[in-house]
């Protein structure tokens, strides 16, 4: 395997099995919450880690107990992908020797190392998995009831994690190192119209633009999926928030000032805002009960904690009183129910708060990206104008042809970005819609629409109305069609050039379903099966491709794409399918499209323009013998060179692309192969590698 493959492959298995590093295995809280109005506890800073090597807790706190003689009950509950191994409940006044009856009025901020008695052994009670596996699907809930009236005066909510995840920094800078290589690959090589690098790029940016759509819908997503796609979140314009704290905040502003009133975006940790109902909480805890509903496991009873409630009371107030400290207010810990308003969906809001970006500002920090991404190829498309220019004015006869031609390279390369841009615009435009909050985002939203349909529009216009006038030969022959209007049905055969509207429709439809029918997830899901199902079917049926490699290529990615969404089945919330298995099935999704990532690596790399030279096979004298016997062509006619533009005995084979008039019956064409032509047919040009008639 070559190089660029293998390091794509490390960079995944870095997400999807975390390597071992110099660190002990441990559990800490990941984010706070509320999960009731607090009434006696305020909580400010809850940072709580369990060292598993030597049993010790580690702890930094910021909190406040507010009432007075408060005489409750604790219940601890500790819930992992849906199963309670921990809920007890224990009578403050049996604990530290009575020093919490009633609970004091004191404010705790301090932090600490302390070892837990062995009496407790936590480390026989949590399994071995849970410090190891990915995006672990946990959370601890402590509830403070009062005796006699059972109310409760205050419900906390932790989720848990162990630091391994499948979002990894490694796996972002290789998908986006991995397309810009793509990027210079497609652009050295797209002087010729029939360019396979340039096409290549294309199905990379969709596969990953698919891989991160597919976390848009309204469904139940594991974490360890949601957390793999956001490895490819720049592949659809969104970046971390929290990189770009200014410009969320510009959103922010810009969007109050334009009658938008939805929530700002976040700087803290999303999880804590999901709905209870989804991961990682996987249910909704009953509120007020020692037993919330679900599935139990073992757990611990109140003789566990012997040689905690054995305490004497005067060292337990001296531990209290060392963190005594001044009164503070509440801090950024939000209260969060099932009536709450801060609550975040699945979907699109969930997915774009895990990069603090809220669920109001998706479309603007993707139109900024747009406008940042148009204005970076307006200036390399004039810079490289500006060399071509210099060269051409130093030497005429060399460039004079190229600079000509480059107004039609440079449309065909607006044309590619129109087609980069169009489903991530059209998505987040249209769930803009829906949401009804700025005018202004809506506005820039329709204006953003309408520019990038214009461009990729305009192109779809040319093509059909040339296909319609003269023939589908003319696209192929004409070098102002095939350099300018190429990157649309150039991937394709003569006889099958439409087959891009079926390509264009089909993405236009999967926009749709993601962005208006976001309140749906099993009619999101069941609209992109079908309209994956029906672009392999069409694939399969009209064979599009100039080869049977790349019809290959292109089914096993439409069958990946198939694969996947069906998978997508099991995260309906209606399905009621439990934590382990989803979390499984996300793991399975993640492997699927890591192997579809790397064979178009491979492939990318095949058709590189570095290694083309090197790979293709020159033909020998026995193939140019064959060629001239199916052509009928006698052997001592003459050729003209085509790059040197010199008759020669041998015919020039430089960047012809056949169509399918001149095809043997029996021959599918690869667009890079050779090909041998006869002078007085028609003569090649030595600038595009395009026919020129006679």
């Amino acid at each position: 395997m070559s190089l660029l493959p293998r390091l794509w492959a490390l960079a995944l298995s870095l997400s999807l099995i975390p390597a071992v590093a110099s660190r002990h295995e441990s559990l800490f809280t990941s984010s706070v919450s509320y999960c009731a109005d607090p009434v006696a506890l305020f909580v400010q800073q809850f940072d709580i880690e369990y060292i598993a090597h030597n049993s010790t807790i580690f702890f930094n706190v910021s909190a406040s107990t507010v009432e007075e003689n408060l005489y409750a009950s604790a219940n601890l509950m500790v819930n992992v992908y849906g199963i309670q191994p921990i809920n007890i409940t224990l009578d403050l006044c049996d604990v530290l020797g009575g020093a919490l009856c009633p609970l004091p009025q004191y404010n705790f901020v301090g932090w600490d190392w302390l070892a837990l008695p062995d009496e407790l052994d936590i480390s026989s009670q949590v399994p071995g998995i849970a410090f190891k596996i990915p995006d672990l699907e946990g959370y601890a809930q402590l509830q403070l009831i009062e005796a006699g009236t059972d109310t409760v005066k205050a419900c906390v909510q932790a989720t848990l994690s162990n630091g391994w995840s499948t979002n990894q920094i490694a796996v972002e800078w290789a998908s986006a190192g991995l397309t810009l290589f793509a990027l210079l690959s497609a652009i050295l090589q797209s002087w010729g119209s029939a360019s396979l690098a340039a096409v290549r790029l294309l199905d990379l940016l969709y596969l990953f633009q698919v891989i991160v759509s597919t976390a848009f819908l309204d469904l139940n997503y594991p974490v360890v999926y949601r957390s793999f796609a956001l490895n490819f979140a720049w592949a659809v314009g969104l970046f971390a928030g929290s990189s770009s704290r200014s410009v969320q905040a510009s959103i922010d502003n810009m969007r109050h000032k334009t009658g938008g009133n939805m929530a700002d975006s976040n700087t803290g940790s999303a999880v804590s805002l999901v709905n209870r109902a989804l991961s990682p909480y996987n249910q909704v805890a009953t509120v007020g009960s020692a037993d919330a509903s679900g599935d139990s496991g073992s757990s611990f009873s109140t003789s566990s904690f012997g040689g905690l409630l054995a305490v004497p009371k005067s060292l337990a107030v001296t531990a209290i009183n060392r963190f005594k400290r001044g009164f503070v207010t509440a801090g950024d810990v939000q209260t969060v129910t099932t009536s709450s308003a801060n609550v975040l969906s699945d979907g699109i809001p969930i997915y774009t708060n895990s990069m603090h970006v809220g669920t109001a500002n998706a479309f603007m920090t993707v139109f900024i990206s747009v406008l940042i991404f148009a204005a970076i190829a307006i200036g390399i498309l004039a810079l490289l104008y500006g060399v071509l220019f210099l060269l051409a004015r130093s030497n005429p006869t060399r460039w004079s042809r190229h600079k000509e031609m480059y107004p039609l390279w440079a449309r065909a390369w607006g044309i590619r970005l129109g087609l980069i841009v169009l489903f991530p615009v059209m998505i987040f435009a249209f769930y803009q819609w829906t949401l009804k909050d700025s005018w202004l985002s809506v506005l820039l939203s329709v204006i953003l629409l309408l520019v990038v349909l214009a461009g990729v529009g305009s192109a779809v216009f040319f093509t059909l109305r040339t296909a319609k006038q003269s023939r589908p030969s003319a696209l192929y022959s004409t070098p102002q069609h095939a350099q300018s209007l190429g990157p649309l049905y150039m991937p394709y055969r003569e006889p099958r050039f439409y087959f891009f509207l079926l390509v264009l429709c089909l993405v236009a439809i999967k926009a749709i379903f993601i962005g208006f029918a976001h309140a749906s997830g099993p009619a999101q899901v069941g609209g992109l099966l079908a309209v994956e199902i029906i672009y392999f079917v069409g694939l399969c049926a009209l064979k599009p491709h100039p080869t049977r490699g790349a019809d290959v290529l292109a089914g096993y990615l439409s069958l990946t794409r198939i694969v996947t969404t069906g998978c997508l089945i099991a995260f309906i919330e209606a399905m009621g399918v439990a934590a382990i298995p989803r979390v499984a099935i996300g793991l399975v999704m993640a492997v699927i499209y890591s192997v579809s990532v790397v064979v178009m690596a491979i492939n990318i790399l095949l058709h590189a323009t570095l290694y083309t030279g090197l790979w293709r096979r020159k033909p020998t004298d026995s193939d140019e013998a064959t060629l001239r016997e199916d052509k009928g062509v006698a052997k001592d006619e003459t050729y003209l060179d085509s790059e040197k533009g010199t008759p020669t005995s041998a015919p020039s084979t430089a960047g012809w692309r056949p169509s399918a008039e001149h095809a043997p019956s029996h021959a599918r064409y690869d667009p890079s192969s050779t090909m041998h032509v006869r002078q007085q047919s028609y003569d090649l040009d030595s600038t595009t590698g395009l026919r020129t008639h006679a």
